[in-house]
């Protein structure tokens, strides 16, 4: 068993504890690569952000769980080396069961995510139980979800989504000793996030979605003041990027997703980790095919790569001095 501090890794405790108060969400991006990686340590490190390294059950099939390991030791020594030492949580995004979490916690994760809102109210219930009392013997903090994000996202898939229940969460909370609980409220996985017919145009003809329900999020405060909220399927959906993307050959019709303002809302709240994966993707896509099609000779990995990693850094620094409010809180 490898235990997360002796990576150099943190937990999110204190990390949410100090979110909630100063009116800040902590940045939780998902990563598969090196390249990926580097642009969330750099992006964070020239920010003085915290960090949350978000590892999807997709990415550690991808990458290798005992790659991922060593990656994340390696963030804390490269972000060390850039010259601000950043903490750095480890999280498993989406876990399916106890055994996937249990292999986690065991292989130096510092923070796990139990998905057990595809089950019922009770079995959701029974399986965080399960997760955190393990989890806690170890110091491994513990995020469960209440209510159902519609969308895809690697091995997350739902046609619908189902708005959490504020009058269950006091319940779920108290009987599972979680620590952070994610909610639905309108945000969903994948870059598209709603359809046209659920949107309108602006005068400029851009599709705007429905408003997130802050109505929701308000009464979820009233019953849990103070205790770290998350959203997950937060990205924005870069229009301009999305431009470059379809410029280029690619075919991302209709793609929308969440506006920066109302994230940015969400951030002064009880929201206190706010998670974006496809915004990253749409990011690198966009330098990869630019490349491709300016330069179509060019086959070195590094040349399409690098400015990939480098539109992804961007992107982040901006979402967190911009979005998340999390610059210089680290």
């Amino acid at each position: 068993m490898t235990s997360y501090k002796d990576l150099g890794l943190v937990n999110s405790r204190e990390m949410f504890a100090k979110a909630v108060k100063g009116g800040f969400a902590v940045p939780a991006y998902n990563f598969n690569n090196m390249e990926q990686m580097q642009a969330i340590i750099e992006a964070c490190v020239e920010t003085k952000s915290p960090v949350i390294l978000q590892v999807s059950a997709g990415a550690r099939k991808y990458a290798n769980q005992t790659l991922l390991r060593y990656m994340a030791q390696g963030a804390v020594e490269y972000a060390k080396e850039l010259g601000y030492e950043i903490p750095i949580v480890l999280h498993l995004d989406h876990g399916a069961d106890f055994e996937i979490c249990k292999a986690c916690v065991d292989s130096g994760f510092s923070s796990v995510m139990i998905d057990g809102s595809h089950h019922s109210y009770e079995e959701n219930i029974a399986v965080t139980k399960k997760v955190v009392e393990y989890a806690h013997a170890h110091d491994v903090t513990v995020e469960g979800e209440l209510g159902v994000l519609a969308g895809v996202e690697d091995d997350v898939v739902a046609e619908e989504s189902t708005y959490t229940k504020p009058e269950e969460v006091e319940d779920f909370v108290a009987k599972t000793g979680v620590d952070s609980l994610a909610i639905s409220i309108g945000t969903s996985h994948g870059a598209n996030k709603f359809t046209p017919a659920q949107c309108t145009k602006n005068a400029d003809g851009v599709l705007i979605p429905p408003p997130l329900r802050f109505d929701i999020l308000e009464e979820i405060e009233k019953r849990l003041p103070g205790f770290p909220i998350v959203l997950h399927g937060s990205s924005s959906v870069p229009q301009d990027l999305i431009k470059i993307i379809n410029d280029n050959g690619g075919k991302m019709a209709d793609a929308v997703g969440i506006p920066e303002e109302q994230l940015r809302k969400a951030a002064k709240s009880a929201v206190c980790k706010i998670n974006i994966d496809s915004d990253g993707r749409i990011a690198m896509t966009a330098a990869v095919r630019k490349v491709f099609v300016d330069s179509p000779g060019e086959f070195d990995p590094r040349k399409y790569l690098g400015p990939a990693r480098d539109s992804l850094k961007e992107l982040y620094k901006l979402k967190n001095i911009n979005v998340l409010g999390s610059a210089n809180q680290a």
